[in-house]
């Protein structure tokens, strides 16, 4: 059972924080950035080993500044040293477990102790109450099994802040109905499984699902998906960026001028292909630093996403915490051109929308095999387009968007009743197969 006394203690805090001036934010990064590299060099066998080979000290990083000093870490190098990241002063067994495969399938588990954890549900908390979530709003999640075995005993008591559990697994009529029967105020899960649940909604016609805000994340989700899910269910859609390593990361507030970096507990930064920082408003690989990880401290870990800092230095609404303008994907998502182009999933979702059967398509996939070669999975709503017509039509769309003529790019059109979810529950639309892409700013 959580500790909810002090989860209510660091919502406190943490909503403190948001009012914070620049300065004192900077400051607080700057302490909690000697904090985390000291233990993690005392406590930690993998970034131990790592200091000592790079000849530096804990001593010597003593800023946010000084972050650069200490090498990128990925996602496959902690694997491999799995017996090495947790601290010495935890037992693992007594840890709390969160595992994640990723896009590779390769699992990587997280191990948090229960203040790590109780720190993680009010971090959570913070971005929905900021947006106008209430104590006593009935808040629906559509989340994965995982999720769903959670205890919340004293919340579900004093019905506060007690989020009710649909399966992302369940058929979209059957979410509907349940919901229904809840009439939630908050509406919150994975984008994908929301733009599902609004096509399904308005298919049927349904009217009575009517929640005051919704809250999407876990996925890029382009803006004409999120209109048409404000537009079925009547509320404003809200984004987060999370990963499942480190929880929350990025929210947008009802400004929606971009998205509040929970800068009081990571340090993001958005490097180009060689560790450089890159400009606001220019892409870059997003490598955080947390500032909460003790048992298992993240430290210059890659993420895997690509993001842009914003341009804008401040938001409308007040809060101190730096802006990133958009999240444009997973690099895995990143597509990759025969002549040397590489591009954000979000401008294969917008070439999509411009294609002359766009509405008849319900769900689709691009998956890119190959440099030279992608295969398009389409379920269709129910029309007299004909498959051929609408496969050759579509080839013909993106070869022109694209520039392919000069090119020899193959393609591949399959028509199915249903584009399988990933493990995780998530309907993932651009995946790349190709390994090893750079991307420049």
């Amino acid at each position: 059972m959580y500790d909810y006394f002090r989860v209510a203690y660091y919502l406190s805090s943490l909503l403190r924080h948001t009012r914070w001036s620049r300065e004192k934010l900077l400051e607080y990064q700057d302490l909690k950035v000697r904090e985390i590299v000291n233990y993690a060099y005392k406590h930690v066998p993998f970034y131990h080993e790592k200091f000592r080979q790079l000849g530096l000290k804990p001593e010597e990083v003593k800023t946010v500044e000084d972050l650069k000093k200490i090498p990128i870490i990925e996602r496959r190098e902690l694997q491999r040293n799995a017996d090495k990241i947790i601290s010495d002063e935890f037992d693992v067994a007594k840890l709390k477990r969160i595992s994640t495969s990723g896009s590779t399938g390769q699992p990587l588990f997280t191990y948090i102790t229960r203040k790590e954890d109780a720190f993680r549900k009010a971090k959570l908390l913070r971005a929905n109450i900021i947006c106008g979530q209430k104590p006593r709003d009935k808040w629906v999640v559509i989340t994965g099994p995982q999720h769903q075995a959670e205890e919340y005993r004293l919340q579900r008591f004093l019905s506060i802040y007690m989020p009710i559990p649909i399966s992302v697994f369940d058929d979209a009529a059957t979410q509907i109905s349940e919901i229904e029967r809840i009439e939630p105020d908050i509406l919150d899960g994975y984008s994908s499984s929301l733009l599902l649940l609004a096509k399904e909604a308005e298919k049927k016609g349904t009217d009575t699902i009517r929640p005051k805000m919704i809250i999407g994340g876990a996925e890029l989700i382009d803006s004409s998906s999120r209109k048409f899910i404000e537009a079925v269910f009547n509320a404003p859609f809200y984004d987060e960026y999370a990963c499942m390593e480190l929880e929350r990361l990025a929210w947008q507030c009802e400004e929606k001028s971009g998205y509040h970096i929970d800068a009081d507990s990571v340090i993001m930064q958005f490097l180009d292909e060689r560790g450089e920082e890159v400009g606001p408003g220019e892409s870059g690989e997003i490598v955080c630093t947390s500032l909460f990880n003790y048992a298992m401290p993240f430290i210059r870990y890659a993420v895997g996403d690509v993001g842009r800092a914003s341009k804008e230095s401040e938001c409308p609404c007040g809060i101190s915490f730096p802006l990133m303008e958009v999240i444009e994907g997973r690099k895995d998502s990143l597509i990759v051109l025969p002549d040397g182009r590489v591009l954000s999933p979000l401008v294969f979702g917008w070439i999509m929308e411009f294609f002359k059967y766009y509405a008849y398509i319900d769900q689709y996939r691009v998956v890119q095999k190959k440099i030279d070669l992608f295969r398009f999975i389409i379920r269709k709503i129910n029309s007299n387009v004909n498959d051929k017509v609408m496969g050759a039509e579509l080839v013909e769309h993106f070869r022109q968007f694209l520039k392919l003529d000069a090119f020899k790019v193959d393609f591949e059109v399959d028509f199915v009743d249903e584009v399988p979810l990933d493990k995780s529950g998530k309907l993932r639309k651009i995946v790349s197969e190709i390994k090893g892409i750079e991307f420049s700013k």
